[in-house]
C-alpha cells in the first residue's frame, strides 16, 4: 500500500515514527460524461473568469474568498509558517473508553504502520497499552492542509485510526424527530423483537453491492453486443397500513428464508388459533331442540304415519303450575311416574277382581250348604 503522510504518533515523551495509508478503497463504479452525439468525452479545463483562456495547473493557487466576494490569496509557505505542531506529529491527547465516540464523527479509516525497525517497540507497546485498557486513544494530526482530530484503535496487530469531525460539525437533530405522540402497542414490539432474533447475526463477508455487480453485468452485456439483461424488480413498498400484520408477515418471510420454519409458521400461527363448537352443546340452555333428535320426545308415530302422544305428555300436562323446578320445552317429560301411576290402578283393579269373586265363590258355598240341610231337614219326618 502507498502512503499518505510520513510523521510519528507522540505518545508522551515517546515518538513512534508511523506511515499512514488507506484502511479503505472504493469499489463504486464510476461514470464518465460524453457528448450524445457522437460519442466524445467531455473534460472540464480550468478556465480564468477574467480572460476566459485555459490556465494550467503550474499556475493554479489557493485563495480564501471573503464575505464580499473579493479573493484573499493564500501560498503554501503562508501556511508553513503557522504553528500546526500536528504537522508532522499524530499528538495523542487523551485515552478514553469508545463509548464516548459518536459513530456520526467517525469519516475516513487509516492503518498505521511502524516506519523503521527502530519504531517497532514503541509501536508495539502503545498496541499492547491500548489492547489491555480497553481504551481507544484521542488525536489530533493535519493532513491536506488542516488539522483533523482521530482515534486510535486496536485492529488484531495493527493499529487503525478513524478521522474524526470536530465535535461543532455535527448538525444538531432538531426538527428531524416525527411530530406527535405515537403509541407503541407490546404486541408489536413483541414482533419487532422476534424479526430482530429472527434476523439473527450476519457474517459481513457475505455482504456485497448488489447494484456494483448488476452494472457490471450491464456493461458487459453492451459490450459483447447481447441483450441487456432485465432481472426481477421486487414490489415496491407502499404506505403500511397493519403494522402488526407487516410485522407478523416480516417473521414468518424470515423464518423461512433462514429455514427456521414455513410461511404460515411462526408468530402468526401462534396467535391464531381455529375454533371448533361442540357438539350437542346448543341442545342444552338454548331453547331449541336437541340436534341429536330431530323429533320431539314428547310424541311418537306409528307405522301409519299417525302421531300419537306418549303417556309422558299426559304426565307432564298434569303436572301443576306452581312450584318445583322449571324444565326446558326441549327436554321430555318422564314417563316413569305415569306408567308406575297406571301400573298401580291396574294392580289395584286385579285385587278388587279377586276380592270379588272371592266375595261370590263364599255366597255360592253358603247357599249350597243352606240347601243341604234343608234337603236333610225334609227327608225326616214323624214317624
Amino acid at each position: 500500500m502507498r502512503s499518505l503522510w510520513n510523521g510519528a504518533i507522540s505518545f508522551g515523551l515517546v515518538s513512534i515514527p508511523v506511515k499512514l495509508m488507506n484502511a479503505t478503497e472504493n469499489h463504486g463504479i464510476s461514470f464518465r460524461q460524453i457528448h450524445l452525439t457522437d460519442g466524445g468525452r467531455i473534460r472540464y479545463r480550468r478556465v480564468c473568469e477574467i480572460d476566459d483562456e485555459e490556465v494550467a495547473s503550474a499556475e493554479t493557487g489557493k485563495a480564501y474568498e471573503d464575505v464580499d466576494g473579493s479573493m484573499i490569496p493564500i501560498t503554501d509557505e503562508d501556511l508553513a509558517s503557522l504553528p500546526l505542531h500536528t504537522a508532522k506529529t499524530i499528538e495523542i491527547v487523551a485515552f478514553v473508553p469508545a463509548e464516548v465516540i459518536d459513530p456520526l464523527q467517525m469519516e475516513a479509516a487509516y492503518y498505521l504502520c511502524a516506519n523503521g525497525v527502530p519504531a517497532t517497540k514503541p509501536y508495539t507497546l502503545l498496541r499492547e497499552a491500548l489492547n489491555r485498557s480497553g481504551k481507544v486513544a484521542l488525536a489530533k494530526f493535519a493532513l491536506r492542509g488542516r488539522e483533523r482530530l482521530g482515534m486510535l484503535r486496536v485492529m488484531g496487530d495493527v493499529i487503525a485510526m478513524h478521522g474524526l469531525l470536530w465535535p461543532d460539525e455535527i448538525r444538531s437533530p432538531e426538527g428531524v424527530a416525527p411530530d406527535g405522540n405515537v403509541t407503541v402497542r407490546d404486541a408489536e414490539l413483541d414482533l419487532a423483537d422476534a424479526l430482530m432474533n429472527t434476523l439473527g447475526d450476519v457474517d459481513l463477508d457475505t455482504l456485497h453491492d448488489d447494484f456494483r455487480e448488476a452494472v457490471e453485468e450491464l456493461v458487459a452485456a453492451k459490450a459483447a453486443g447481447e441483450a441487456v439483461p432485465q432481472p426481477e424488480r421486487p414490489d415496491e413498498g407502499g404506505q403500511v397500513i397493519d403494522l402488526l400484520a407487516a410485522l407478523e408477515k416480516s417473521v414468518s418471510a424470515a423464518k423461512k428464508e433462514r429455514g427456521g420454519g414455513g410461511a404460515d409458521g411462526g408468530a402468526e400461527s401462534e396467535r391464531v388459533a381455529d375454533v371448533h363448537p361442540i357438539k350437542g352443546a346448543g341442545s342444552r340452555g338454548s331453547g331449541g331442540r336437541s340436534s341429536s333428535s330431530p323429533r320431539s320426545a314428547a310424541s311418537r308415530t306409528t307405522p301409519t304415519g299417525k302421531r300419537v302422544p306418549r303417556s309422558g305428555t299426559a304426565a307432564k300436562k298434569a303436572e301443576p303450575k306452581g312450584g318445583g323446578v322449571k324444565k326446558s320445552p326441549s327436554t321430555p317429560a318422564k314417563a316413569t311416574p305415569a306408567k308406575s301411576t297406571a301400573g298401580k290402578s291396574t294392580a289395584a283393579k286385579s285385587t278388587a277382581g279377586k276380592s270379588t269373586a272371592a266375595k261370590t265363590g263364599a255366597k255360592k258355598a253358603g247357599a249350597k250348604k243352606a240347601t243341604a240341610r234343608k234337603s236333610a231337614a225334609g227327608g225326616r219326618g214323624p214317624g
